[in-house]
């Protein structure tokens, strides 16, 4: 009896861990135009944008400050209404890999970003590889890590 009632509850606890993940995983989506009204308070902060994809760019292989050598990677626009942000995939690191950029031009998506803000001497990816931000450049850029289609 004391057996099975531990195992119920440890039943119940994964169930109810499992809903809070999903929950957390539910993000709504952060607004571009409240990002750029005021990049500093989402500076390296993970969040969800939605928007059309315009002008991708694929970028010539980059070498990081260690060396390796990054394939693959492409900067394109996720316009919202009026507003657009500029968003960064990375490329692939250490090993030479051919990757086409998984967005095309008009597509609507959903991307997983980390928020890259001005003035605080940090990197963005530029059409030469990365780059460090001064003060004078103001540079908000979102690193993907997730881009899904909207299904319209």
């Amino acid at each position: 009896m004391i057996r099975h009632t531990t195992q119920r509850l440890y039943c119940l606890a994964l169930s109810a861990a499992i809903m809070a993940s999903t929950l957390v995983w539910a993000e709504e989506p952060t607004n571009i135009h409240q990002i750029l009204e005021d990049p500093k308070i989402y500076h390296l902060r993970h969040v969800t944008v939605r928007g059309t994809v315009r002008d991708v760019h694929p970028l010539a292989p980059y070498t990081l400050a260690n060396g390796d050598p990054c394939y693959g990677a492409y900067l394109f626009r996720l316009e919202e209404e009026e507003t657009t942000l500029s968003v960064a995939v990375l490329g692939i690191c250490g090993r030479p890999v051919v990757r086409d950029p998984e967005v095309e031009d008009g597509d609507r998506v959903e991307v997983s970003a980390t928020i890259q803000a001005p003035s605080h001497g940090g990197a963005i990816l530029s059409f030469k590889g990365p780059k460090t931000v001064t003060e004078e450049e103001p540079v908000v850029q979102a690193v993907a890590d997730r881009i899904l289609p909207i299904a319209e």
